[in-house]
C-alpha cells in the first residue's frame, strides 16, 4: 500500500504512517510559532541535547507536560537549568487528537484511539541541524505519535521498525505539513537527514524549521 493516497491528499507511507500535507493553515501556523517562542524563553526553555556517550544534538530542544532526556522523562530539566517542565496546554492536546482523527479517518484498520496527548517535544532546526535515526520508545502508551512541521521543508526518512537502515523512505515535510505514525509503524526508526535553508514561507517570519512532536507518555 506504499503511496496509496487517502481522500485530502493524504499520503499512506507505511502500515499506520500518514503524511497529510497543508494540515495547518497559516493561521494556525502563525499561532503554533508564537507559542513555541513563548515556551523556548527560560527557565525550562530551549536547551542543546547531550547524549550518555558525550555527543550533542545539533536541533535544540525544549519539551512541554514531561522533559525527554536520553533516553528517558523527568518532571524537571534535569540536563539544564533544573526548573519544572512547562505545562502541557489543552488546547496543544486536542491539536494532537484532531490530527490522529485526520490522518486515519476513512483508514480502513486505523490505529486505536488515542488517550489524552500530554507531551510534547518542540526541535529547533537550523541549516545544519540533522536528527539521526532513532525510535520513541520511551513511552509505555501505544497511541500514534503526531509530527507538524513549522518553516524550512526537511528531508524526512521514515525506516522500519527493525534497524537503522533500509527499508525507509524519505519524505520531505514542508511548512505546516503533518505526519502521524501509530499501529505497526509506532516504533519505527525515523530521522531527518536533511533540512531545505530558505524554503519556509516568508510570511511565516522563521528562519529554520521548528517540529512540534506530540506523544501519550502512559507513564502515570
Amino acid at each position: 500500500m506504499d503511496g496509496e493516497l487517502f481522500p485530502r491528499e493524504r499520503t499512506l507511507i507505511a502500515p499506520g504512517a500518514v503524511h497529510v500535507p497543508d494540515w495547518l493553515g497559516a493561521g494556525r501556523q502563525g499561532e503554533l510559532l508564537a507559542a513555541c517562542r513563548a515556551w523556548a524563553r527560560p527557565p525550562a526553555g530551549l536547551r542543546t541535547v547531550r547524549t550518555p556517550g558525550g555527543g550533542v544534538m545539533t536541533a535544540r530542544q525544549v519539551c512541554l507536560g514531561l522533559h525527554w532526556y536520553p533516553y528517558g522523562y523527568a518532571r524537571t530539566v534535569v540536563d539544564g537549568d533544573g526548573a519544572p517542565v512547562k505545562l502541557m496546554p489543552e488546547w496543544l492536546a486536542e491539536l494532537g487528537r484532531e490530527a490522529v482523527a485526520a490522518a486515519y479517518a476513512d483508514a480502513p484498520d486505523p490505529p486505536g484511539p488515542a488517550a489524552a496527548y500530554d507531551i510534547a517535544l518542540i526541535n529547533f532546526y537550523d541549516g545544519d541541524s540533522r536528527m539521526g535515526m532513532h525510535r520513541d520508545a520511551e513511552e509505555k502508551s501505544a497511541a500514534p505519535v503526531v509530527s507538524l512541521s513549522l518553516g524550512d521543508t526537511c528531508v524526512f526518512r521514515f525506516g522500519n521498525t527493525a534497524s537503522r537502515g533500509r527499508p525507509y523512505r524519505d519524505v520531505e515535510l514542508r511548512s505546516g505539513d503533518l505526519f502521524v505514525f501509530g499501529g505497526a509503524s509506532r516504533l519505527a526508526y525515523h530521522g531527518v537527514p536533511k533540512v531545505l535553508p530558505g524554503t519556509g514561507p516568508r510570511d511565516l517570519g522563521l528562519t529554520g524549521r521548528l517540529n512540534i512532536t506530540l506523544r501519550v507518555g502512559g507513564l502515570g
